[in-house]
């Protein structure tokens, strides 16, 4: 019998050996009856955590001007249309960046270029920007996408996702999970019997299955 969220969340907690680490909270997901080799079918989700997520998220912003300057109050590193050429020329330097980075941002009009020079390597991870049209906050984008985690199933059935870190609260990680449990169901094609089941577990604890 799978726990309900909040109790699954407790017992991943408390069944977790102490570490010398900060450890994260991780959902997976198994699904079933889905053809994922149709991309259609496939899981590919931003999702804005209530309780957020416990962690830095890294976010790099495409833009220039005053866009720019504001963004560098906010966004781990800003770079404009020079180093966006640099990086196109680096295919190293551009994969580590891609690697080190939950989410890049950039203003509308640098998208085509975008494309141009990255569209290779931030394509298939799933990073390609979110673009900011010109009536879009760039601070309150990015403090937004601070708390935002992504979902892609790819072309597997069971696939995972951060959704806290261990030293908050069972009911703002139960909070967390709620939502992307929500929106999967609303995602998937047969909502909740496309599920087949849902583990909870710290970065090294045990798997709790929690009642979906």
């Amino acid at each position: 019998m799978a726990d309900t969220i909040e109790q699954a969340v407790s017992r991943a907690l408390d069944e977790a050996p102490p570490r010398n680490f900060r450890e994260t909270v991780d959902l997976a997901v198994n699904l079933r009856d889905l053809d994922l080799n149709d991309p259609s079918n496939r899981v590919d989700e931003s999702v804005v955590l209530p309780a957020g997520t416990g962690q830095e998220t890294q976010i790099v912003v495409f833009a220039t001007g005053e866009t720019a300057l504001r963004a560098e109050e906010v966004a781990d590193d800003v770079l404009g249309p020079d180093e966006l050429e640099e990086l196109g020329d680096d295919d190293d330097a551009a994969k580590d960046l891609a690697d080190e980075t939950d989410f890049f941002v950039a203003e509308a009009p640098m998208m085509q270029d975008i494309g141009r020079y990255l569209g290779t390597v931030l394509g298939p991870r799933g990073k390609m920007p979110t673009p900011l049209q010109p009536d879009d906050d760039v601070v309150e984008t990015v403090n937004r996408m601070k708390n935002t985690v992504q979902i892609r199933s790819r072309d597997r059935r069971t696939f995972h996702t951060r959704v806290g870190a261990e030293d908050m609260s069972a009911e703002d990680i139960s909070d967390n999970i709620d939502v992307i449990v929500r929106r999967l169901e609303a995602a998937l094609e047969k909502g909740p019997l496309n599920i087949d089941s849902i583990y909870v577990k710290t970065t090294m604890g045990p798997s709790v299955e929690v009642e979906a």
